[in-house]
């Protein structure tokens, strides 16, 4: 059975209940909400999606997440997918959002992030491989690797709100 998503405007605003196929297919606007993770030595979490997933199989990943679900908050969706995906619980935060239009079809993007343990326990169905990398070592593989048509946005966005003032900053450290 196909999820149901909010359908939304260009100001973030719910318009209505939509299948999510029926969002991609139209191109209509809805919600995803991802979750940068990040260990206590600063190294990102990346993984490979399973080859037989339908959204950009075997391609390599920064964030972790997934769509909103009808009436769930950004960080309620990120959370979800981080527990469904790598097989951990995590406080998420909420960094930035933005109108992303690369991917299947236009989409608010949440980028939300998180400290985890180094262990983490993916789903074999979602994740074909993880590793946790240096933003250095990221920085070669986003280069060197077929990664989702929003991961290396997704990692400039949040290399700048990280380095953002702290008055510009949300509530998260």
């Amino acid at each position: 059975m196909d999820e149901l998503v909010e359908r939304v405007d260009a100001e973030d605003r719910v318009l209505g209940v939509v299948s999510r196929r029926d969002a991609v297919r139209e191109g209509w606007l809805h919600r995803i909400g991802v979750v940068v993770c990040r260990d206590g030595r600063g190294r990102y979490l990346v993984h490979r999606r399973a080859e037989h997933l339908s959204r950009f199989p075997g391609h390599h990943e920064l964030a972790v997440g997934g769509a909103v679900g009808v009436g769930e908050s950004y960080e309620e969706a990120a959370a979800r997918e981080l527990s469904e995906e790598m097989g951990v619980r995590a406080t998420v935060c909420l960094r930035f959002t933005f109108l992303n239009r690369s991917g299947l079809s236009p989409h608010w993007l949440a980028v939300c992030d998180a400290l985890l343990p180094e262990a983490v326990a993916p789903d074999p169905r979602e994740v074909a491989w993880h590793g946790w990398l240096t933003e250095s070592e990221l920085r070669q593989a986003l280069g060197q690797k077929t990664f989702t048509p929003d991961s290396r946005e997704v990692f400039d966005r949040y290399l700048a709100s990280r380095a953002a003032p702290a008055t510009v900053r949300n509530r998260c450290s």
